[in-house]
């Protein structure tokens, strides 16, 4: 599945839901996700840690949506590499932009 057709799916599937919550309401659930995958990655099976990682991709992709941020354009940024310099391995200290 292409990140165009995880978001499309996503939309399809919560987009109406989500839109009733609205934007800052559904990145609060972003974070509350965040928070629950940095507990997974603690101490909790590899199942657990799969689960934790896709919903924060979930929720990640329903708030680019209603943000209007298509996530393929957004990942784009990172296709030569490091968007800073180009390179790959990053070349520039590590610091993500």
């Amino acid at each position: 599945m292409t990140l165009e057709q995880f978001q499309s799916t996503i939309d399809d599937t919560y987009g109406e839901r989500d839109a009733e919550r609205g934007l800052e309401r559904t990145f609060m659930w972003l974070v509350e996700e965040v928070g629950e995958l940095a507990r997974a990655l603690r101490s909790e099976s590899h199942q657990r840690k799969v689960e934790e990682f896709s919903d924060v991709l979930a929720w990640l992709t329903t708030t680019a949506s209603l943000a209007g941020v298509d996530m393929q354009e957004a990942a784009a940024r990172f296709e030569r590499g490091c968007p800073k310099c180009d390179a790959k391995p990053c070349d520039c200290g590590g610091r993500r932009p």
